[in-house]
């Protein structure tokens, strides 16, 4: 074709498209330099070689394959990169490839999107499996629009940290090869944050990866909103410290044996006789005069909670419930980094894989277990120390005929639900039970009538979790539909409704004043709800897997989340900023619990371990260690592995005996 016929082209293609003006240009320009002639009528619409030459253009402009070809080339570069820019340069690769996916899908190409989704999606299966179970579904232009992932995604952008010499390094790659799309894809949904110097370890940034948009931006807006995150006015530990009433190391030491004496009650009776022993022996093996100088330092040097004022009409305690709590809190053992506490592990044996979840009293005298079969168990550990067995038997086992010294279930049997039991929580004195399954109730139960009191409709989906506030009465469930719901005991309707999350709701604790309760979502964020409006007043962002425990330090001011990844994330509730993230476990984190004094953060988790943190370093260091270099903020105390136990509960008791709960199961051949 010679170049006459191209202008002759162009020129139909212009009116094709209404550029009419750009026509007449071009035809007058090609006039002037032809010394006159003009061109040869043509039909534009209908000539075969004008469609073909046209097709040619945009074929070339929208080729599927350009996609793989630059991914695979960029891949291949990233890869082979020095190991200094390596898991720099890796990171921009999981934001290329789902939109890399999105446009292609968004172009039609469904054939082509599936092969390349299918041919890549392995190299980053092991962060973000979730997500990319989500994007499987996307297989039509339609569906960016109507799936809310896929759409949050189009319209946010991706901020990633990067070393200058990386971003360098990039940015030649892409000028050298001349990948203009790679180029613009990056371009239009990556927000590079370039810092000088050399790179960092790919573990240490927790901000290295971020979601930059519409999103962020709403969640910039609602942390934005006051809070108030203290301890309520005349509380008991109030009330405690306003009386001197917390008692010394020697003054308990003395005490000790009064106490196991004069203590009648029996729903403390297994707890007080361990924490007794437990006492003497943190006193002969690791309370000295230094370590107590160390734990009194670090009592005074963190500032009192401000006091703040309820927003429920919370319940009237009885005097017995108050004297009880009382007398646990003058008894306290103060821990810090040099006083461990005593763990006490109770192990479910031959549940066949049937225990969904476990709770502890707060006292530690009872333990619930919820099953697959949709059953609840409960069981008195002042009973089980009489009849000298330490052992939890779960369902299946010799059909439920496990029978204690005289003659009946060493377990009390709860039936009602008609689906698997996914969460079971007591109330602070331990009278009633709470439960919520797959059936999407949730219901009450009391444990010394044991029987079903209430049942409570209303969400529409399982029923995830549910918990008790610190004064009971009012407690809070989340649900695969999406919402978190407040209730009361006397109501069968919610109170409030919480929606926000994209995602399924799989965790909620309340803050100790009862005035805000904290959601963990598989959407990888957690979000904290005022009670008395209903709203949304903080968003924390950081997580990259679902999160599947929380837990709020004794003080109100921080928050412990852990995920599915093994990571642990200590929160700052007033400036919704990660403080740091604790880096040990390798499975799900699923269960949280901070010391009575808020100086030690347990976790326990699916791999089998429970981990004590020093969270006083991570979120109290002293200007004076700052500058003697110390920077270790992810500071690990001391790992309890169990045999073949993944940690399903973990309680710290008022008294700081830390209970551990899980199911025995069969090591991995």
């Amino acid at each position: 074709m010679d170049p006459e016929q191209i202008n002759e082209f162009v020129v139909g293609y212009l009116k094709k498209k209404g550029f009419n003006s750009a026509a007449k240009d071009l035809e007058s320009y090609h006039h002037h330099n032809n010394n006159g002639s003009s061109f040869t009528s043509t039909d534009y619409h209908n000539d075969p070689d004008l469609t073909k030459l046209i097709r040619s253009f945009s074929q070339q402009e929208d080729d599927p394959t350009r996609y793989r070809e630059g991914y695979s080339n960029l891949r291949s570069w990233a890869y082979n990169s020095l190991d200094l820019y390596k898991h720099e340069l890796l990171r921009v690769m999981y934001p290329v490839f789902i939109h890399c996916y999105m446009d292609l899908v968004g172009k039609g190409h469904t054939q082509e999107a599936r092969g390349f989704f299918n041919s890549f999606r392995r190299d980053h299966e092991m962060v973000h499996l979730r997500d990319l179970q989500k994007l499987e579904g996307v297989l039509a232009p339609s569906h960016l629009e109507e799936m809310e992932f896929a759409r949050s995604l189009r319209k946010s952008k991706v901020n990633i940290k990067i070393s200058k010499y990386s971003y360098d390094l990039l940015i030649q790659y892409l000028q050298r090869t001349k990948s203009t799309l790679m180029l613009g894809i990056i371009n239009e949904h990556i927000n590079f944050q370039v810092y000088s110097g050399q790179p960092n370890s790919s573990s240490d940034d927790i901000e290295a990866v971020t979601i930059f948009g519409s999103f962020q931006d709403t969640a910039n807006h609602i942390n934005q909103k006051e809070i108030q995150w203290g301890l309520l006015e005349d509380s008991l530990e109030d009330r405690l410290e306003k009386t001197g009433g917390l008692l010394s190391d020697s003054e308990k030491g003395q005490g000790e044996s009064k106490d196991g004496d004069a203590d009648d009650s029996k729903k403390r009776s297994t707890e007080i006789g361990k924490q007794g022993s437990s006492l003497k022996k943190l006193k002969k093996d690791k309370v000295g005069n230094a370590t107590a100088k160390v734990a009194r330092l670090e009592t005074i040097t963190v500032p009192p909670a401000p006091r703040v004022k309820p927003e429920l009409a919370l319940p009237v305690m009885s005097t017995d419930v108050e004297q009880s709590i009382l007398e646990d809190l003058r008894n306290r053992v103060q821990l810090s980094s040099v006083v461990m506490p005593s763990v006490s592990f109770y192990t479910f044996v031959n549940t066949h894989n049937g225990l969904n979840c476990s709770s502890i009293s707060h006292d530690g005298s009872l333990v619930a277990g919820g099953f697959s079969d949709s059953s609840i168990k409960v069981w008195d550990m002042a009973k089980i120390g009489q009849a000298g067995s330490g052992v939890l038997q779960g369902e299946n086992d010799t059909n439920d005929q496990i029978m204690g010294p005289n003659g009946r279930r060493s377990y009390t049997l709860l039936l009602g639900h008609s689906g698997p039991v996914y969460s079971a929580t007591f109330s602070p004195p331990g009278d009633f039970v709470l439960s919520s399954s797959a059936d999407t109730t949730i219901r009450l139960w009391s444990t010394k009538l044991n029987a079903n009191l209430v049942c409570y409709k209303g969400h529409n989906y399982p029923v995830w979790d549910v918990q008790f506030s610190p004064f009971g009465h009012y407690f809070a469930s989340c649900s695969h539909d999406r919402t978190a719901r407040i209730w009361s005991m006397d109501r069968i309707q919610p109170l409030r409704i919480m929606a926000g999350h994209l995602s399924d709701v799989d965790c909620v604790q309340w803050h100790p004043n009862c005035n805000y309760i904290a959601t963990g979502s598989s959407d990888k964020t957690v979000r904290l709800w005022d009670v008395q409006t209903g709203e949304c007043v903080r968003i924390f962002i950081g997580h990259r897997s679902m999160v599947l425990s929380l837990a709020m330090s004794p003080d109100g001011r921080y928050m412990a989340s852990g995920d599915e990844d093994g990571t642990i994330m200590m929160w700052d509730l007033l400036t919704a900023r990660c403080i740091t993230p604790l880096m040990g476990h390798n499975s799900c984190v699923w269960s949280l619990s901070y010391s009575g004094e808020g100086s030690l953060l347990a976790s326990g988790s699916a791999d089998c371990t429970v981990k004590l943190w020093d969270v006083t370093s991570s979120t109290k260091l002293t200007k004076a260690v700052e500058k003697n270099g110390n920077t270790n903020r992810l500071r690990s105390l001391r790992t309890f592995p169990t045999k073949s136990t993944p940690v399903h509960a973990l309680r710290f008791s008022r008294r700081n005996l830390l209970f551990a709960a899980g199911a025995l199961s069969k090591p991995a051949s």
